[in-house]
């Protein structure tokens, strides 16, 4: 391949935000597309094969474009970014960018910052019913609440129900002292948090005594009909395949469900089915239902995460073909003693 050189002018200011500390996002792109890039008088020297001059072209026009929406460039982006370039897909992270869902008390806007929370998102503006997938990090549970904020504060619902199944991670807790909600608080924690970081603790509990927000453990759901309210249903790959179908046909007119989980963070025993997966297999065809899939490209924690995710996965799948050329041996095995 043939060598060119180009040059890619960055404004002085945003150039920082563009390099990143001590340069670590030109450094990146350079050690992940093999391109040289060398600052010069408001311009970047880029050179290499022409394949990947063009695509850090792309990346650093995408990166100029949100710094120049007021967005300050992580990690996450850049990683994001080069992904999808080995990939060769072109994402409009302007359009992303520009979805803004809410703000929080602080008034920092919350909003998807890949294509598949972009295409999440989407889906619960437009479906009645949504299932968000995806490993730990990739925002379901964050975005699906501030969605259910958002409607509550333009009066689309009248109630906002949060809710996730009380199942130990694992552990044996032991006896709990204290009353019943102080028992099962603790499995809700993490819907609490993102509750005060988007409402703020005032509104969150005044709502809560008018009884317009409700976090409750699934099994609190049964013998209802959910009119009128935006229902979260989380770690919901924690659920029974009888739990699963007891919460969706809790729901009467005038609501939206989204049921969020990760399939590869079972806590049930080991012999018992998840109703999320089941759920998604008896599910699939119906039109009114939507159904996302993330990835561990739509992970926005630290980069760590994303590696470790990463790893686990390809650790599953190779334990899972291991599985199965041993099914098939065993098998092979069973008909040669079969026959003898």
């Amino acid at each position: 391949m043939a060598i060119t050189e180009t040059t890619v002018e960055i404004p002085i200011e945003h150039e920082q935000n563009i390099f990143g500390n001590f340069d670590n996002n030109i450094k990146k792109l350079e050690k992940g597309l093999n391109v040289t890039m060398v600052a010069r008088g408001g311009g970047l020297k880029l050179t290499g094969e022409e394949t990947h001059v063009r695509q850090a072209q792309e990346i650093l026009s995408q990166l100029l474009e949100l710094s120049g929406r007021g967005n300050t460039i992580t990690e996450q982006n850049v990683n994001y970014l080069l992904a999808l370039a080995m990939e060769q897909k072109k994402p409009d992270l302007a359009a992303i960018d520009s979805d803004i869902v809410c703000h929080t008390v602080q008034g920092k806007p919350i909003k998807p910052k890949t294509a598949g929370q972009k295409e999440y998102v989407d889906n619960i503006r437009k479906k009645m019913i949504v299932f968000g997938v995806g490993p730990a990090g990739t925002g379901k549970t964050y975005l699906a609440m501030a969605m259910a904020i958002e409607a509550f504060k333009h009066d689309e619902v009248g109630k906002i129900i949060l809710t996730r199944p009380a199942i130990e991670a694992g552990e044996k807790l032991g006896f709990l002292p204290g009353d019943l909600q102080s028992k099962v608080d603790p499995y809700l924690r993490p819907l609490y948090d993102a509750l005060y970081q988007i409402m703020g603790a005032e509104s969150y509990l005044r709502n809560v005594e008018k009884g317009l927000i409700e976090v409750a453990p699934l099994a609190y759901m049964r013998g209802r009909t959910l009119d009128n309210s935006f229902i979260i249903l989380d770690e919901a790959q924690n659920t029974t395949p009888a739990q699963m179908k007891m919460f969706l046909t809790r729901i009467g007119f005038g609501s939206k469900v989204i049921v969020t989980g990760d399939l590869t963070q079972k806590d049930l025993p080991f012999h018992e089915k998840s109703g999320l997966e089941q759920a998604l297999a008896i599910l699939g065809k119906v039109e009114e239902i939507g159904f996302s899939y993330l990835t561990n490209r739509d992970v926005v924690r630290h980069p760590l995460v994303q590696k470790i995710v990463s790893a686990y996965d390809d650790y599953e799948k190779k334990q899972e073909r291991k599985n199965k050329v041993s099914a098939a041996k065993k098998s092979e095995s069973a008909a040669r003693k079969g026959k003898g």
